[in-house]
Parts: structure tokens; sequence; C-alpha cells
């Protein structure tokens, strides 16, 4: 097998898992809100997080003892693909309106098979290096970033194509066209060279499981670090599923605009910046060290929600939107990669891998699914729906727990480089 040959079906498998994603990730919470279910935008959102919290388990236990890593991925991206088709065919059907159980039904079940999929595309790239001889830790951090081309990518297309006059980003093709990309990659998957699995090889319940890695809780520093990730993981899914509803409803004050119109487009600086700003962290890391860097996110954060509180479609508003975008970089990538590498320096080798599960389950399981119940809880007290003009109330609700979220690490959380010295 030729290394240059296996990077380049990387960075495609990487491409297309995201590009499954982008294609309504961002732009789901304003088609909710177009046919009349933005009360229901959180509960769809939520649902990833709920899912997360076992699902990745259950499938890379499978993936690990029963059926080859590749194969588990094929068949999770063919469960996936299908429902999310099924849930497109849907709302194109539901002459009468589309009903939240019946979508939210389909949706989730569709969810509950990709969310395992961008653990186990990694598991199955790892092995794919590994037999021509590549180093992972060196290797595949160039080929992961087209995944984020692949959102982006993903993102530009359902903001600019449009179906029957409609665009994407306002329409069910959406979720039809993410369910085709999933089924492309389920057949792609088998095309990966062949993962081995463990059969036969048992271990305890807890080992399987990663509890072990719980125990970690008993240390203050890890528990206050965990605890901390669940709060910054709540504002993960805030802009997910609501930055697009938001400024989509611009569209009766200023219809026509760049940031109206082309909604997704604006919000895809996010994901170019996110990018950018990976290449940032070393620098800081060594400058600053890593619990300056986790709060120069935090704060970040505070910026990101205050400048959609304070930005509009017109100039210059619009420039206020779009740092935010930029910031979101800051925000997104200081904290989740600081935040694996505090965990692999400190915690003991024999469960850092359980312990970057507990780290994910924190901020994409717990934090995700509170967070975006709580921030559905804000936007509907805001009566954002039928008070467009009650959003900046919102956005300045979010930035302000942001804050309080910053301002309470900074006091609670100790620098591991000074523990370590007193140590």
């Amino acid at each position: 097998m030729k290394n240059n040959n296996i990077t380049f079906r990387l960075i495609v498998l990487n491409f297309l898992e995201f590009a499954v994603w982008g294609a309504y990730l961002t732009s789901l919470g304003r088609y909710l809100g177009n046919i009349g279910l933005g009360a229901q935008i959180k509960w769809f959102f939520a649902m990833q997080g709920i899912v997360s919290i076992f699902m990745p388990t259950l499938m890379g236990i499978l993936a690990d003892r029963k059926i080859q890593a590749q194969k588990v991925l094929s068949l999770c991206h063919g469960l996936a693909g299908l429902f999310m088709v099924a849930a497109g065919v849907y709302c194109q059907r539901a002459v009468a309106g589309v009903e939240f159980a019946p979508l939210f039904l389909l949706y989730s079940i569709s969810v509950a098979f990709f969310m395992p999929t961008i653990a186990i595309a990694n598991s199955v790239a790892y092995n794919a290096l590994a037999l021509v001889g590549k180093d992972p830790v060196k290797d595949y951090p160039p080929i992961r970033v087209f995944g984020t081309v692949g959102f982006i990518c993903s993102m530009l297309a359902t903001n600019f194509i449009t179906i029957g006059g409609v665009s994407m980003q306002d329409s069910y093709t959406q979720l039809i066209a993410s369910g085709l990309l999933s089924l492309v990659l389920c057949g792609y998957a088998l095309t990966m060279p062949k993962c081995p699995t463990n059969k036969g090889k048992g271990g305890s319940i807890s080992e399987a499981f990663g509890l072990q890695a719980f125990t970690l809780f008993k240390d203050r520093q890890f528990a206050i670090f965990f605890i901390f990730s669940m709060l910054l993981g709540a504002s993960l899914q805030i802009t997910n599923g609501y930055a697009n509803t938001f400024l989509g409803s611009f569209a009766s004050t200023h219809p026509g605009t760049f940031a109206v119109k082309n909604s997704n487009a604006l919000l895809a600086i996010s994901q170019a910046s996110e990018t950018l700003c990976i290449l940032l962290i070393p620098f800081f890391m060594k400058r600053f060290g890593i619990k300056k860097v986790m709060l120069i996110a935090m704060f970040a954060w505070v910026f990101r929600f205050g400048f959609f509180g304070a930005g509009n479609p017109d100039m210059p508003g619009v420039i206020l939107f779009i740092v935010s975008c930029i910031v979101y970089g800051v925000a997104f990538d200081f904290f989740n990669i600081s935040g694996s590498l505090y965990v692999e320096q400190n915690a003991e080798a024999k469960i850092r891998s359980s312990a970057q599960g507990v780290f994910m389950l924190m901020t994409n399981g717990l934090g995700a699914t509170i967070g975006t119940l709580a921030a559905g809880a804000v936007v509907e007290s805001c009566d954002v729906f039928n008070t467009p003009a009650n959003w900046s109330q919102a956005w300045y609700i979010f930035a302000g727990y942001a804050l309080v979220v910053g301002v309470l690490f900074a006091i609670l959380f100790k620098d591991p480089e000074k523990v370590k010295k007193n140590a």
C-alpha cells in the first residue's frame, strides 16, 4: 500500500465524514424555525449530546471486540444516511405541515448512529497510517484538517444551492443531502484497510466502558477541570442551534442583506477560523501555559456571544458578526485542544485514553445537552420568535454566562505548571 495513496484516501474519508455534518448542523435551526418548530430546536441539538453519552462507547466496543472498525463505520453511516433521508422525505410529503414527533424520531435515530462515526473514523485512520509505517500523532492532523474543509464546503453548498427556487438552508433538502453523503461514505468506508479486533480478549465491564477514568474525580484539580469542561461544553451548541435562526430573523427588517441571504456562508468563517487557530496553539501554549490558554478560550466565548448581540446585518454592524465568527476559532480550539493536552499530561498512562473519553463526555455529551436545553429555555423566555428584537437580550445572557464561567475558572483552577513546581 503506497503512502501517498493512503494519505489521499484518508483525506477523502475525513472530507466526507464532516461534510455529512456540515450539510445541516448550522442551518437546521433556521429550517425548523421556518416550519413553526422554533421552540423545539433545543431538542434536536440536545439529542446530539444525549446520544454522545453512550453510543460512541457502544459502537467502540463493537468495533474493538466483534466487527472490524471499517465495517462498523460503514454500518453506522448506512443507518444514519437512511434515516436522515427518511426525515427529509417525510418533510417533503408532509402536506398538512411537519409534525415534531415523526421528524424528531427519524432525526434522532440518524444522529444516534452518526455521532459514533467521528471517533470510529479516527480509529480507521490511525490503523491505516500505522500499516504504512506512518506516525498518527505527526501525520494525522494535516489529514484531519480536510474534515473541516469538508464541513465548510458542505455549509457553502447548503447556502448557495437552491432547489425549486428555495435555498437549501431554508429547506428539508439539507437533510436529504446529508443522508446521501452518509450513504456514499457507507460504501467508501468498506474500501479502507482492515482493522484488527480483539475477539476473545475479554476484560472487565469497567475496562470496556472506561469507567476507571472516573476515579480522576477524586483529584480536586481534575474534578474542577471536568466540571468546567461541562460548563464550557454548554456553550458549544448554542450558536450551532440558534445562530442561523437569529440571522434569518432579520429578513423582515433587513431583506436582501448578505448576512440574511447568505447566513450559512457567513457562519462558515467560524470553521475557517477554527482551522487557522489550530496553528496558533503551539505558540500560545509555550508562551502562556495551559491555564491561560483555557482562560483565553473562555473569554473568547464572551465576545462570540456579545458580538452577536451587538451586531446587525447593515454596515458597520455586520462587521461584529464577522468578528464573532473569527473569535469562534479561538473559543473552540483553545479549550478543546489545551484541555485534551491537560488530560494527556496529567492522567496516568493506563487510563489516559479513557480519561480523554470522560473529557469528551463532559463537553460534547453532558455539557452540550444541558447547554442546549438551557439555551432553549433562555430563547423561549426572551420570546424571540414573536419578538425578534429580543435576540440581543438572549445573546447578552449567554455572554454573561460565559463571563461567570471564565471568572470562576480563573479563581478555582490552579495553574498545572505551578502545581508541579510546588510539588
